[in-house]
């Protein structure tokens, strides 16, 4: 049975998720990412949603405006979220957004946030980016255009979005981290295998 978060999440619906999981997505996914970030950290200056309770997506997406002024999403895939790192944790605190999903990992700072705010950071798969748009029911608002498509707010209504794979979830555990622990200690042993091959190359 498939996993849906529907937005305004919950601290309870987040609790149960453990790194690994799989969820899905209903309701609204925001797009923002390294300007939006900098402009409510660094410059203090209020955003323009409401992320409360919501989910962000590290993401650049392209969009057609149609000639009734609407929108419509043609490809929506993420950008990497290590780029954010230095400002989620600040982030999550000041706008209260519960799930943020990107591609690749985040490290402590992100840790913290998700553990003490009880939010979550999660992976969408690369190369789906149009296959993602078709996940988006309607744009239902752009905010800061003034920062061109690719950094603008996007208000997504979203429909069962993902696959979703959960890489923070609250207890601050991370997926990448531990799987560099993992694969660092199997690697070992092979490498001395083939060191003793290679032995004779000088």
């Amino acid at each position: 049975m498939k996993k849906i978060l529907t937005t305004p999440i919950k601290d309870e619906d987040l609790e149960s998720l453990n790194i690994g999981d799989v969820v899905y997505l209903n309701g609204t996914l925001v797009t923002c990412r390294d300007v939006a970030h900098r402009r409510l950290i660094e410059l203090g200056r209020e955003l323009p949603v409401d992320l409360k309770g919501m989910a962000i997506f590290h993401a650049g997406p392209i969009v057609v405006e149609q000639e009734d002024g609407s929108f419509q999403m043609i490809s929506i895939g993420p950008t990497t979220s290590m780029r954010m790192e230095k400002f989620e944790k600040e982030f999550i605190e000041q706008t209260g957004v519960k799930l943020i999903v990107g591609k690749g990992g985040m490290g402590p700072n992100t840790e913290a946030g998700c553990k003490e705010h009880k939010a979550v950071h999660a992976v969408f798969p690369g190369g789906c980016a149009v296959l993602a748009a078709t996940q988006v029911e309607e744009i239902e608002d752009a905010q800061w255009r003034d920062l061109g498509m690719p950094e603008t707010l996007w208000v997504n209504r979203v429909k069962e979005f993902g696959p979703l794979i959960i890489s923070i979830d609250t207890k601050g555990k991370n997926l990448f981290e531990q799987n560099k622990v993992f694969f660092n200690e199997a690697k070992l042993p092979i490498i001395e295998e083939i060191n003793k091959q290679v032995r004779f190359i000088k």
